[in-house]
């Protein structure tokens, strides 16, 4: 193992005076500040999908646009992560986590009071593009005022808590929300959300800009976020269209491309958009590996378990959410105990495939669902299990991703964290939603569709996601075993990052 560094200047930060850092005085309110924002932008991707429905009988577009709501916000959001984590770092993080926050409020107060599909898409993109430039930033502020190992260990266990279980609180809220007041409400309920973290960011936030910015890496940052943009819109499309459609495999290839372009143009400029050594550690490496496995695999909780518990056991949107509490709750301890006991003792090599190992388990013990199972026998079990697993996977994947990166990278190196998770979450529902109604058109071929048959190919369709999704997290055990460093983590100089290849 080869271990490099270079210098970097040890000027301090512009905005943070003496006593950031470790000894930021109102560290810990950073720490709510920025989880209220975290929480916020996580449970859009989910509180939407259950106002969908509603929103499409008040607004009358057709089954066929209805994707575009939950498409248009992952594809602004997973294309300008990058961009957004930059930006954080030449205007300062503070300044850009304000922004977001507002942009973001505005962007739903707009989606609230849509009166047309256009305009509720139109929306959708913008709370994309808002939170692309509030997520790497509010990481990046996690990151630059935890530096103590051990108070690191409590703040990233708390946030990884509430990157992973936010998908299924936004499956509660936009119950609740929906059932006794209006989808519209899903929308409005972030302007209380960002109040709240703008009014404590303004507070306790300090500004977060290195005194030396980097310069921007423009034809980089067109290549990253065109190709981001064609990787997503290939793979969202591809649950309308079939895979040999053009407009699937053409932008698929083209993204593919681009990225190829940008990682070669990386290695050659000076001042790349996302340099190298922020990349090359093996331990971050093998984090935004896990990140984009384990947000591809979820998704067979949160999208297929939602038809179950809903079109099978008759749950109410409100019910369904309940449901998903438990998991919450297992994630939650999971992250917790993980970080601040596990991790400075065993190490991501042991206790991240042990989290894939076990939210594998959790998704092939979900393939025994059948049309006759009830909730504590069959769901509950398996939840808890998954939920165990990914606590154990967002919370150390996190930590890792962002520990010894340099405060004039520590946007950047946010932003990659956050696109694996978001680029892998839309491949895996593109995946699963495709292999999911490939399983039920072939188990009604030559069967009479009758409300049994239809039910029972649904069965299927699920019991295919979930083994899918059981095999994405399967790959991730093989590849996080491989790549991360065995024993504790190495503590890094926040001033010089090391890069081990």
């Amino acid at each position: 193992m080869v271990r490099s560094s270079e210098p970097v200047p040890t000027r301090q930060s512009s905005g943070a005076p003496p006593g950031a850092g470790a000894q930021h005085e109102h560290r810990w309110w950073v720490l709510a500040v920025v989880g209220t924002a975290q929480l916020m932008v996580v449970l859009d991707a989910t509180i939407v999908n259950i106002a969908l429905p509603s929103a499409q009988q008040d607004l009358g577009f057709s089954d066929g646009n209805r994707q575009w709501i939950v498409t248009a916000y992952a594809l602004a959001f997973g294309s300008l992560l990058l961009l957004g984590g930059r930006v954080a770092d030449l205007v300062g993080r503070k300044a850009v986590f304000i922004a977001g926050l507002i942009g973001f409020a505005g962007a739903s107060a707009i989606g609230g009071a849509a009166n047309s599909f256009g305009m509720l898409v139109a929306a959708r993109a913008l709370q994309g593009a808002f939170g692309a430039l509030l997520a790497p930033a509010a990481l990046s502020l996690l990151t630059t005022t935890f530096q103590d190992s051990k108070e690191r260990a409590k703040a990233f266990g708390i946030y990884g808590a509430i990157a992973g279980a936010g998908g299924a609180v936004g499956l509660l809220l936009g119950g609740v929300l929906t059932e006794y007041l209006d989808w519209r409400y899903c929308l409005y309920v972030n302007l209380l959300f960002a109040v709240l973290a703008i009014t404590g960011g303004a507070r306790f936030l300090h500004g977060g800009r290195p005194a030396e910015r980097p310069r921007l890496d423009v034809p980089g940052t067109v290549l990253a976020c065109v190709g981001l943009f064609c990787i997503v819109y290939g793979f969202s499309n591809a649950e309308t269209h079939s895979w040999s459609d053009v407009q699937t495999w053409g932008f698929l290839a083209a993204g593919a491309v681009l990225l190829a372009a940008f990682a070669w143009w990386q290695a050659r400029t000076a001042h790349p958009l996302l340099p190298l050594r922020v990349v090359l550690d093996r331990d971050r490496g093998a984090s935004f590996a896990a990140m984009f496995l384990a947000g591809a695999g979820i998704f067979g909780v949160f999208l297929f378990l939602t038809y179950y518990l809903q079109q099978i056991l008759a749950y109410s949107p409100v019910k369904t959410g309940l449901a998903f509490l438990p998991m919450v709750v297992c994630m939650v301890i999971a992250s917790v105990v993980a970080t601040n006991s596990l991790l400075p003792r065993f190490g991501a090599k042991v206790l991240v495939p042990i989290g894939m190992a076990l939210a594998g388990t959790g998704m092939a013990w979900l393939t025994r669902l059948g049309l006759d199972s009830t909730y504590a026998a069959h769901v509950l079990g398996p939840l808890m299990v998954a939920g165990l697993g990914m606590g154990f996977i967002f919370a150390c994947a996190m930590n890792l991703a962002t520990a010894g990166i340099a405060p004039r990278d520590a946007g950047v190196g946010s932003a990659m964290v956050n696109t694996s998770q978001q680029v892998g979450g839309s491949i895996g529902t593109a995946l699963l939603n495709t292999l999911a109604t490939t399983a039920a058109a072939n188990y009604l071929a030559g069967r009479q569709p009758t409300p049994e048959a239809q039910a029972n190919a649904a069965i299927e369709s699920y019991s295919t996601a979930y083994w899918w999704s059981a095999g994405f997290f399967a790959v991730g055990l093989v590849v996080t075993l491989l790549l991360y460093r065995p024993g504790p983590p190495v503590p890094h100089s926040s001033e010089e990052p090391a890069v081990h290849v």
